[in-house]
């Protein structure tokens, strides 16, 4: 049997809209969450290639899986069958262990078509005899898979543009994150077709030029300590790839009430205490928030006041 484990990633500027292969449209940073994180087993079996996990997949999810671990596979010309498990896993803030859900717009294709693709080379390099490929041909592979998936291979920040990912240095290296579940469900509109409906949009022109000048812009921000800039740079690309969903034809989105709800908190408490974390969406309902290491009194401020209603909350301290 062979096991890896990949994490998921949270894009500040984001990656919709693409090309074939997975090639983005439009350059991307993306920031990794190691605590959260997809672990992946193959074992060697008879007759196919299979998904044998516990985590609840559609067909569709199923067969993507397969097809990719069928597409590592001809690359080494290997013809044995394997049957794959994976399960989605959080190290909760005491140390312990939990799990967060897949297809609710939380990054875990990135992290389960990540560590499928580390799996894989392990495997192929046991059986065919063959050295294991760089990091950075493994992203490149796994990109075939889930676009997204190639950042989860570089911390914390990953840079992506064109076919390659790469880890960028950022001044400010570590942060403190939330994840607040407003619904924990599967998507009804998947990430793959919502990179296909975007592109009949209007306003993907001028989307790639939008995304360069924010990625210039919450570089200098982040590296000189401006905190407030990084927020409203990060507050207006999630918004920009909402308007792309609501623009399309058909029209479609992820936001709920609640959703609302908690972004108008963020703002109101940006306003009233002049500091704050800095916000952001996956393809997804749920809110991601990103604090300082100094921001903590801040944070516990924040959520013992401002957040309302009865939400899950998953966490991700530096310990």
């Amino acid at each position: 049997m062979w096991t890896a484990k990949a994490p998921a990633n949270i894009a500040l500027i984001k990656y919709m809209g693409k090309k074939a292969h997975n090639i983005p449209r439009n350059v991307s940073l993306s920031y990794t969450l190691d605590k959260f994180y997809t672990e992946v087993s193959l074992e060697l079996t008879s007759q196919c290639d299979k998904y044998v996990g516990k985590e609840p997949l559609n067909p569709e999810a199923k067969k993507r899986f397969v097809n990719h671990l069928k597409y590592i596979k001809k690359i080494y010309n290997c013809e044995d069958f394997f049957a794959i498990s994976s399960a989605n896993h959080q190290i909760l803030e005491d140390g312990s262990s939990g799990n967060f859900p897949h297809s609710a717009g939380i990054a875990s294709s990135a992290s389960s078509f990540a560590a499928l693709t580390m799996c894989t080379f392990e495997a192929m390099g046991d059986l065919m005899g063959v050295p294991i490929p760089p990091v950075e041909f493994q992203s490149s592979v796994s990109r075939i898979g889930s676009g997204s998936s190639c950042r989860s291979f570089f911390s914390p920040w990953c840079l992506w543009r064109d076919k390659k990912a790469e880890k960028i240095s950022i001044k400010i290296d570590k942060l403190l994150t939330d994840l607040i579940i407003v619904d924990d469900q599967p998507k009804k509109i998947s990430s793959s077709k919502a990179h296909a409906l975007v592109s009949s949009s209007l306003l993907m022109d001028g989307r790639e030029k939008r995304a360069e000048i924010r990625l210039k812009n919450l570089l200098a921000a982040l590296n000189n300590g401006q905190w407030e800039n990084a927020r409203q740079i990060c507050w207006e690309e999630f918004w920009d790839m909402n308007a792309l969903f609501e623009t399309s034809f058909p029209s479609f989105g992820y936001t709920q009430p609640e959703t609302i709800r908690i972004l108008m908190e963020v703002r109101k408490f940006w306003q009233q205490n002049g500091d704050g974390p800095i916000a952001t969406m996956d393809a997804g309902p749920n809110v991601h928030l990103l604090w300082q290491l100094g921001q903590t009194d801040l944070r516990s401020f924040f959520f013992r006041n401002y957040v309302l209603g009865n939400f899950s909350c998953l966490s991700q301290s530096i310990a």
